[in-house]
């Protein structure tokens, strides 16, 4: 089975902060025309982490930090796979037909409330703790029908996820009554044994026994077919155990259509970055970015901005910077900055906007010559935020705005009024200094590849419809935050947004 470690095209937007579940759901079947164009039957994706601190470095991979939000995000399973019948059994897996993919559901479980956020760490946590924050994500993508599930790298009071039987079989496969396959993560078995690697026969022991049905091995398969054929012949792991992983591969290879058509319908490659698909990514840009801040006071709403300005700049590292906007797992594994591929940049995007009439003066960084002027300017719209990262790269125990971009803003907001747009993978630290010389601020989050949606929200055409998806704290020492803590003191709490008026909606 053809596999992908994409989760959507880069041109959608990292976030939850959207309209749940439909466009979700619209994604998802965006997504699967494209994966299925591209050879791949199975999507690993969606990933329903409940986060519970953003000095995670997968953070931007979660839906947010309530359960009830990321079981509503997980309509994605049913964009990838298609919608089940109203009769379709609980925990089976199902997918619709040729244009729909496998999706799975991971990293199960917890993997979103490691302590201190750290990726592949540990959470520490009742298993009722587990039922409330973590499973209930599961429990909707089962009902979905998703065909696959993959296991965590993090550990669970202690005990690797891979390791878990009491998770990975009596709980998942038994009491939740999944049908569908466990997949490990990428050289996750190597992980169960210090130093790592070491001993690799007695980690395939351990995570098959465990319930791992299909083992991603990337590298070590010539000694992991040896090991686990020698595991099998010695009756270490139980013929029944390798005839039920066996069983529940075909099942999904069986209800994915797989034999019938194994191979690329080169009639979807029209679809693979089609302008139908932008004007989805457009949408969803729109209604994921959050409005923080619109003035000094609620009478003076500072956006949306005046397009028929005269002149304005436009600054900062996240200005004009397609990689930025897109984040980690594009083009390469962590990410890239640059015009890494086709797109808009937020400073397109203005340009689109204003049209040759306003003056659209771009520095990345400005130049003491440009401040010294900076009477002539109506307005500042200044970018900045996080470079791209994925997974333990991304681990950040102090998560501030990245390339002095505090600092950036301070000497524009000083002389201009300033719009300050973060586009980053999770909230950052803001300085009350910051937050009191700038008119408005706007968290963007990683749009993707379509900065227009952006654009089309700052300036008016569409109201800002986004709410935060996670508490924005004040300082990193206050985390973890718990929303339903009696001392809960968010700078933004979970669910904040602000709004403008729309010329148009």
């Amino acid at each position: 089975m053809a596999t992908t470690m994409s989760t959507a095209p880069p041109y959608f937007p990292t976030t939850s902060a959207s309209e749940p579940p439909d466009l979700v759901r619209r994604i998802g079947a965006a997504t699967a025309l494209e994966v299925r164009a591209s050879g791949a039957h199975w999507a690993f994706s969606p990933c329903v982490a409940v986060l519970r601190d953003p000095r995670w470095g997968r953070g931007y991979e979660s839906y947010g930090e309530d359960p009830e939000l990321v079981c509503e995000m997980t309509s994605l399973v049913s964009g990838l796979q298609g919608v089940p019948p109203e009769d379709h059994p609980n925990g089976y897996p199902f997918v619709a037909g040729r244009n729909n993919v496998v999706a799975c559901a991971k990293h199960f479980v917890g993997d979103g409330g490691t302590d201190k956020g750290i990726n592949e760490g540990n959470t520490i946590a009742s298993y009722e703790d587990l039922e409330k924050f973590h499973i209930p994500p599961y429990l909707t993508c089962l009902a979905q029908g998703v065909s696959t599930v993959m296991a965590s790298y993090s550990s669970w009071n202690g005990t690797r996820l891979h390791a878990d039987r009491f998770l990975l079989t009596e709980i998942l496969k038994e009491k939740l009554g999944f049908k569908g396959f466990l997949v490990s993560d990428w050289e996750a078995l190597d992980r169960l044994s210090e130093p790592q690697g070491s001993n690799y026969r007695n980690c395939i022991k351990t995570a098959v026994n465990a319930g791992i049905d299909m083992v991603m091995v990337p590298f070590k398969y010539e000694q992991f077919i040896q090991d686990m054929t020698d595991l099998v012949e010695s009756g270490e792991i139980p013929m029944a155990r390798v005839n039920d992983a066996v069983e529940r591969i075909l099942r999904v290879k069986f209800v994915a259509g797989l034999f019938e058509h194994p191979l690329t319908d080169q009639s979807l490659l029209p679809t693979v970055g089609c302008k139908e698909h932008r004007e989805l990514a457009q949408e969803a840009v729109r209604k994921s970015l959050v409005l923080l801040k619109n003035g000094r006071n609620v009478d003076k709403p500072f956006l949306p901005l005046d397009r028929k300005a005269k002149r304005i700049l436009v600054t900062g590292t996240h200005a004009d910077d397609l990689g930025y906007q897109c984040g980690g797992w594009t083009k390469t594994w962590f990410g890239l900055s640059g015009r890494i591929t086709i797109g808009t940049t937020l400073l397109d995007a203005i340009k689109v906007v204003v049209g040759e009439e306003t003056e659209v003066i771009y520095e990345k960084t400005p130049s003491k010559e440009t401040l010294a002027s900076s009477e002539g300017f109506s307005y500042a719209i200044v970018a900045v935020g996080e470079p791209p990262y994925a997974e333990t790269m991304g681990d950040d125990s102090e998560l501030p705005i990245h390339f002095n971009g505090s600092d950036i803003v301070t000497a524009v907001a000083e002389k201009i009024p300033t719009l300050v747009v973060v586009i980053s993978g999770r909230p950052v630290v803001l300085e009350q200094v910051v937050l009191e010389k700038i008119e408005a601020l706007v968290a963007a989050w990683l749009p993707g590849t379509e900065g227009q949606g952006m654009a089309d929200v700052i300036f008016g055409d569409y109201d800002f419809k986004g709410k935060l998806p996670v508490s924005w704290f004040k300082r990193v020492e206050h985390l973890p935050l718990d929303a339903h803590a009696n001392s809960y003191d968010p700078l933004f709490p979970f669910g904040f947004s602000l709004n403008s008026k729309p010329v148009s909606d």
